[in-house]
């Protein structure tokens, strides 16, 4: 659960950091959010820029 890297929901690739991506997520209700790796981890589904250009 903790130190999860993210993962592209199409290919199941591990993004690596600094990857471009492409994320799925609502905006965010609340205000002030200061950890946003946290918050995407949790609200975001990623794309990661290969299987998002083949879609």
């Amino acid at each position: 659960m903790f130190n999860e890297k993210p993962i592209c929901i199409v290919c199941k690739k591990e993004i690596a950091d600094g990857e471009i991506v492409h994320m799925k997520m609502r905006y965010p209700k609340k205000r002030g959010i200061t950890e946003i790796k946290a918050y995407l981890r949790d609200e975001a589904q990623f794309t990661c820029e290969a299987c998002f250009e083949n879609q």
